[in-house]
């Protein structure tokens, strides 16, 4: 897996005042923000090159991307007006050096860390178009559904409660980008024919993971990063 997209176009309205100055990616974490810790994450793992889609406040990327040293290459996609996480997927997709190979797609607001080439290898394994990485949440709450052979046949399924949640985090093969909306979001889209064709695999992972939707995700998060106990109940995972 040599080439990634990351969705950092994110207001972040609810990280406020954290995001007032920056993109939800950019937050940091532990002095770092959300989206270095991808780049390095990526590197170790082999990636060569990644895709960064941006909108919101997307000079700050710019900036901080020009003046680091970057264990990979890195391209920033600067939307023009909104095109929600299908559009910025596709735009973003349409900027990879190899569109003829499969490719990593995360949300810029997860803070995880797996083995990247275990799940490409899960992925090339059952031969489908598309791999998304299920984390299971802190709570119960409503998650993804699979069948016996470990395809998903629902993102958000109601009843009974699901052990495992869309973690933000795919291998999409090339075709895939043809599925992409040029402007929405790609859930309605793509994934639901993902879904209905049976070409969306699921790829469970026991991991720490964290979605950084609210300062007290932020918090919790440098908490359990320097062996602090959290200071609030077990939560369920924010959405992705």
């Amino acid at each position: 897996m040599r080439q990634a997209v990351v969705l950092a176009g994110g207001f972040g309205r609810r990280l406020h005042p954290l995001t007032q100055d920056r993109p939800k990616a950019m937050v940091d974490v532990c002095g770092t923000p959300i989206l270095r810790h991808q780049i390095d994450w990526f590197a170790e793992c082999g990636v060569e090159h990644v895709v960064i889609s941006a909108g919101h406040l997307a000079a700050v990327i710019i900036d901080y991307l020009r003046l680091r040293k970057l264990p990979l290459r890195v391209r920033v996609v600067v939307e023009e007006k909104v095109l929600g996480r299908g559009g910025g997927l596709k735009r973003a997709a349409g900027e990879l050096p190899r569109p003829d190979e499969p490719w990593l797609a995360a949300y810029g607001d997860i803070w995880t860390h797996f083995s990247i080439p275990d799940m490409y290898a899960h992925h090339r394994r059952h031969g489908l178009m598309a791999t998304v990485a299920l984390t299971r949440p802190p709570g119960p709450r409503a998650g993804v559904a699979c069948n016996e052979q470990g395809r998903v046949t629902a993102l958000r399924a109601a009843q009974p409660p699901h052990p495992r949640v869309n973690a933000g985090i795919y291998v999409f093969t090339p075709d895939v980008v043809g599925l992409l909306p040029d402007q929405g979001d790609h859930a309605p889209t793509a994934l639901a024919h993902l879904i209905r064709t049976e070409q969306l695999m699921g790829y469970p992972v026991d991991v720490p993971w964290w979605a950084i939707n609210t300062v007290q995700d932020l918090n919790d998060l440098e908490r359990a990063l320097t062996g602090l106990p959290s200071d609030r109940p077990a939560r369920g995972a924010p959405s992705v």
